[in-house]
């Protein structure tokens, strides 16, 4: 088990979703963590539009990872969208982005929540753990990766 292990859920796990743009994702991603964790949709939404404002949260190869502080949460929450087309993000190898591990973060984030992010940039910078993502069909394999990875 890691610190991942906490902050994701089998159910903040989305395999082949349709969608055209970063745009339609974002609102995808903002009304699963409003579903699964009463977080309102538009402060999820608005923090990740606003920290992707800053710069594209892509690593190239295929992967990004937006995240965001959000006010009035209380502790961190993670969730991975893999999707069935590639979209647009601005990514520094201008790849389309097909898999996303979304990072959401108290207003007031600390040391933990960085190396939180640290970890999952290691993680996905790992060949065999990012073919992995981008093809497992098993939701529940993909959480088994995402929260045994040391």
């Amino acid at each position: 088990m890691n610190a991942l292990a906490q902050l994701i859920t089998p159910n903040n796990i989305s395999l082949d979703i349709d969608v055209p743009s970063r745009d339609e994702l974002f609102t995808y991603i903002a009304k699963q963590f409003e579903k699964n964790h009463a977080i309102s949709a538009d402060l999820v939404k608005t923090c990740l539009e606003e920290r992707e404002a800053l710069g594209s949260t892509s690593l190239g190869s295929g992967i990004a990872i937006p995240h965001g502080r959000v006010k009035q949460l209380t502790q961190a929450h993670i969730g991975f969208v893999r999707l069935k087309n590639g979209i647009d993000f601005k990514s520094p190898d201008q790849q389309p982005v097909k898999a996303i591990v979304i990072m959401l973060v108290p207003e007031v984030a600390t040391q933990l929540h960085l190396d939180i992010l640290a970890q999952i940039a290691q993680m996905l910078s790992d060949a065999k753990a990012k073919n992995f993502l981008l093809t497992e069909p098993s939701p529940d394999k993909i959480y088994q990766l995402l929260t045994a990875w040391n």
